[in-house]
């Protein structure tokens, strides 16, 4: 089963950024995941769609984009450089035309991907499984880095997994993205996630350095 490791930027020292990126890319992590909130969707900004384009600049590392913002179809026009290796992921809870969000990240030319938030069902997503790379789950409320795993969404991975293969999805990935430390991902793993967003909890733990959680990570999710 794919496995790849996603650092969180919203975690990285942004003073240093550019030292930072070039150890992630000595660790041959698989994406950098972008966050980009509004303050509105969630109760924080952080990243922006400038961000992104001055990163585009300094590595060559797919990105994994994921908007945190209400109407994201109103700010694709922003996303002019992304490649088919890039991942662009809206909230299903953002927008009321959904098929039409992601019908426009495909036509972006990046891979398709939707979150969703803990409280959200997996059931919402039956009828966009063909239009879709990857699917999120949220395993905290979106919004703030350093939260505690909300423990009935390790059983959401593996109910999705399920839910995936025995539709004929078994191509669509799982990604997860909150409080995925090192103990955590050993569950998610066990529940059939693919991508793991690793922040303050893992890859940019402050005991070790970016190489060496990159290493403990890479070791519990291929194990």
């Amino acid at each position: 089963m794919e496995r790849k490791m996603a650092p969180s930027l919203m975690c990285i020292d942004l003073m240093n950024i550019e030292h930072d990126l070039r150890i992630l890319e000595k660790a041959k992590v698989d994406y950098l995941h972008v966050d980009i909130m509004d303050n509105h969707f969630v109760p924080n900004i952080t990243l922006s769609f400038d961000f992104i384009n001055e990163l585009r600049k300094v590595t060559s590392i797919p990105l994994d984009i994921h908007l945190m913002i209400n109407n994201p179809e109103n700010s694709f026009h922003y996303l002019t450089n992304c490649s088919p290796e890039d991942i662009i992921c809206i909230h299903y809870e953002a927008t009321p035309h959904v098929h039409r969000a992601l019908g426009m990240i495909k036509d972006i030319g990046a891979k398709v991907g939707i979150a969703l938030n803990p409280g959200t069902p997996i059931g919402v997503i039956e009828d966009l499984l063909p239009d879709l790379d990857m699917v999120l789950i949220m395993t905290v409320d979106p919004g703030f880095a350093g939260q505690k795993l909300i423990p009935s969404t390790l059983d959401k991975i593996a109910r999705l997994r399920n839910m995936l293969d025995e539709s004929g999805y078994q191509h669509i990935l799982i990604e997860v993205d909150g409080n995925v430390s090192f103990e955590n991902a050993k569950l998610m793993h066990e529940k059939g996630a693919n991508i793991y967003v690793g922040g303050s909890s893992s890859i940019f733990h402050k005991e070790s350095s970016i190489i060496e959680n990159c290493h403990k990570f890479r070791e519990i999710i291929y194990s």
